[in-house]
């Protein structure tokens, strides 16, 4: 069995189903859950930047207790609101201290881009405009550009954000569309994108990138596991098979 520590905002109701259906069988899933911001808040840049900079010690000693093969920062907006330089250190801090291979979410979206070979993009998500801002800002420093965008156009608290029904979340990606846009990024942990997402690839005709896939994605290729029974464009380059048993005990 593979097990997958996973460091998930605590508030967060949607990263843990999403996980369970992208991964192939053999792979188990343990979340350790992050402090760091106010939960009545709206989740803007100041909130996001708190999450992100809130000590992982403790939630990093109790994930490390399962002895996991592989380790997720579950938080697009924790780090992205930092910038890159934040986020691919903090990816070496967690590695670091576990023993085993660590990526973000946000870094995970880079490399789901990078696979896929696409400059362009569309982008959407819950988030508060500013923190779109600094979204966009992120993936142009990573060499992306954004050439569509959508926002949900109201102000959405946490409890709201995950409350977006999968038609919800489609409309907003044939917002985010445009002729010039090679690929559609869908960024949050805690929205209901993956049940959306092969449904809008095939409206669209081109690929759709979300966090959780593309942090599924992370996990599947770094630990030589193929995909699961969904996933998209990008899991599709994945072989389907069983992930091995595995024990590090």
């Amino acid at each position: 069995m593979i097990r997958l520590g996973v460091l998930v905002p605590f508030s967060n109701t949607i990263l843990e189903p999403d996980l369970a259906r992208l991964m192939p069988p053999g792979v188990s899933i343990h979340p350790a859950r992050l402090g760091g911001y106010d939960l009545d808040a709206v989740p803007d840049s100041a909130q996001m930047a708190g999450l992100g900079a809130a000590d992982l010690d403790e939630p990093l000693r109790l994930v490390a207790g399962v002895r996991p093969h592989m380790v997720l920062y579950g938080c697009t907006s924790a780090t992205l609101a930092h910038g890159i330089a934040f986020d691919v250190e903090l990816a070496a801090q967690v590695q670091d201290r576990i023993g085993v291979p660590s990526v973000t979410a946000a870094g995970s979206v880079v490399m789901a881009l990078r696979t896929l070979g696409v400059r362009q993009i569309g982008f959407a998500s819950p988030y508060v405009a500013e923190l779109n801002d600094r979204a966009v800002a992120f993936l142009s420093d990573a060499g992306f550009a954004t050439v569509s965008r959508a926002d949900v156009g109201r102000t959405l608290g946490n409890d709201e954000q995950c409350a977006l029904t999968p038609e919800e979340i489609m409309a907003l990606g044939h917002q985010a569309d445009s002729s010039a846009a090679e690929a559609i990024v869908l960024s949050c942990t805690d929205m209901r994108s993956v049940e959306a997402l092969e449904p809008l690839e095939a409206a669209l005709g081109k690929p759709v990138i979300t966090s959780n896939q593309a942090m599924a994605y992370a996990v599947l290729s770094t630990l030589g596991l193929g995909s699961g029974a969904v996933g998209g464009r990008l899991l599709s380059r994945l072989s389907a098979r069983t992930a091995p048993g595995a024990d590090r005990r």
